[in-house]
């Protein structure tokens, strides 16, 4: 069997993360403890996103032709890929906050929903909160205004009532 046989159901694997991601964030694993790699696939695992080690050249080869293609020149060295599959800014976010604790864990580049962010632009897009978070400040600050209308509604309801 020829080698190029062996390696196209890798290739193709990663074209099916490629094709359902709206983002890829590429780090630097090397250094990582095992109970380190351990724990941080376990947060990703649990957060939907796909947390893989491929070989540089599968991973270019699956790029091609794709808004991903752009993490090419960054293909250097071992390269661990994190692929948001519901939420773009997943990986980025999960992996920062990892960071902190593990520094041999290294950003690399990240495209998200088609935009290439080098090392500063993923820590940024890291500090961006998930869409639920988003979702809950919005309805709290929603809440607040309606209940406040209610309450006033409500009170001078009872002025009209004790005036009659």
């Amino acid at each position: 069997m020829a080698k190029v046989e062996l390696k196209q159901p890798i290739v193709d694997e990663i074209k099916g993360y490629v094709e359902q991601a709206q983002a890829a964030v590429l780090v630097d694993y090397c250094g990582l403890t095992v109970e380190q790699d351990t724990e941080l696939r376990k947060q990703l695992r649990e957060a939907g996103v796909v947390y893989k080690v491929y070989k540089n050249t599968m991973l270019r080869r699956a790029f091609e032709g794709t808004d991903y293609a752009q993490l090419d020149n960054l293909l250097e060295g071992p390269t661990a890929i994190a692929f948001g599959i519901e939420d773009a800014t997943a990986p980025a976010r999960i992996l920062n906050k990892f960071a902190k604790t593990a520094e041999k864990l290294e950003f690399k580049g990240a495209v998200v929903e088609g935009t290439f962010y080098d090392v500063n632009g993923v820590k940024a897009l890291a500090n961006i909160p998930s869409r639920e978070e988003l979702i809950s400040k919005l309805l709290g600050s929603m809440q607040s205004p309606i209940a406040s209308f209610a309450r006033v509604v409500k009170q001078i309801a009872e002025q009209g009532e004790s005036a009659e």
